[in-house]
């Protein structure tokens, strides 16, 4: 009878040593690593639309990973194609980066390639920092300026180390036109993915686009075909797919939006940031989970409230922000102004622009008048 309870106990001796052995070091291993999971912010747009200034709101704040554009370098390589048929790759290349994957640009770069290689490197503070830098502090508001001198010599292995150091990653990107394409991102459980919707007055785009025609014809000629980007309504042309891309994305992501789209879809205007920058930085940091500092508060008001004139293409400085988003009110002739309106006329509705008549009414509506539709 002793034996038997003795051989019992033995055996359950054994037992709660097997369960402690293989269970608990695990349990308290996963206890020791588990962190937050990063959140991934999408700034999504168009070019001339803002969302370069925009982007470094985002890019200046300590606890963001942020790259511009990273989609270009598969347009560069693969520019033969339309925008359509480059989603694919351009979507696979943002989850990537969403996951500090950065073996994804070995497809569209030099095998010798350098940190200042990649599209823009200078307008991310976090590659102008530790670790992708020595040379500023991480709490520091870095000019692109200032880190092109300084930063590039780095190799490129530092884009990856820096970007698993941040809670957040973000990336401002132009080359997506359609919601739906990134349903896999918003439902992939690795990602915690929130999209910022950045849309423009189509007038002020138009303009703005003008002024750097050169600058966009690749892009455009992968928007719309090269044969639509010639003659007189190449331009408008190309504007009529943009706005159409803002009225489907905004539809897909508030008035039809599915399940897995509630609270990770955010549109702002443009105009809406210059008149009124601290309380949409706050709001777009809110969405992000992020802190407004006050470091950031300043620098929001200051690099809107400057005397520049924005005339310098893709130069995020500063300037005074409401006046050059009205320029084109001045500067762009109302024939023109009536065929953006023609071709943009949905988008405008929908997202509160309200079109301009005459040329007399373009020359003394007010800035409230213009925008009364605009109620957010």
């Amino acid at each position: 009878m002793v034996k038997s309870r003795r051989v019992q106990v033995l055996l359950i001796l054994v037992v709660l040593s097997f369960l402690l052995i293989h269970f608990l070091p695990c349990s308290n291993n996963a206890h020791m690593e588990e962190k937050p999971s990063p959140v991934h912010i999408l700034i999504l747009s168009s070019w001339r639309s803002g969302s370069s200034f925009t982007g470094q709101i985002f890019s200046q704040h300590p606890s963001v990973f942020y790259l511009m554009e990273p989609a270009w370098h598969v347009w560069v390589k693969m520019y033969q194609n339309s925008a359509k048929v480059l989603h694919m790759a351009v979507r696979d290349l943002v989850r990537s980066v969403f996951l500090c994957d950065m073996s994804v640009f070995d497809a569209y770069m030099s095998s010798q390639k350098k940190k200042s290689d990649l599209f823009q490197w200078e307008t991310s503070r976090a590659l102008c920092s530790p670790p992708a830098c020595d040379s500023f502090s991480r709490s520091d508001i870095i000019t692109a300026g200032n880190c092109k001198t300084i930063c590039g010599k780095y190799p490129f292995s530092k884009v990856e180390e820096a970007c698993k150091t941040y809670s957040h990653v973000a990336i401002k990107e132009v080359r997506f036109f359609d919601l739906k394409v990134l349903y896999p991102l918003l439902t992939d459980p690795s990602l915690n993915l929130k999209i910022i919707h950045l849309v423009r007055d189509p007038r002020a785009v138009f303009r703005s686009r003008e002024n750097t025609m050169a600058d966009l014809k690749r892009d455009s000629n992968i928007v719309v075909g090269s044969q639509k980007t010639k003659g007189e309504m190449g331009p408008y042309n190309t504007m009529r797919v943009i706005c159409k891309s803002h009225v489907e994305i905004y539809k897909a992501g508030s008035q039809a939006a599915p399940s897995f789209l509630k609270d990770r879809y955010l549109l702002v205007r443009y105009e809406d940031i210059v008149r009124d920058p601290l309380a949409r930085a706050a709001q777009m940091y809110r969405f992000a989970e992020l802190h407004f500092t006050p470091e950031l508060q300043k620098w929001v008001h200051n690099i809107t409230h400057g005397k520049g004139h924005g005339a310098q293409a893709f130069d995020i400085g500063s300037r005074d922000a409401l006046r050059v988003s009205q320029a084109w009110r001045k500067t762009l002739p109302f024939q023109k102004i009536e065929k953006v309106q023609n071709v943009c006329k949905d988008a405008m509705d929908l997202l509160g622009y309200r079109l301009v008549q005459s040329e007399e009414e373009q020359k003394n509506m007010s800035l409230d008048l213009l925008f009364a539709q605009n109620s957010s």
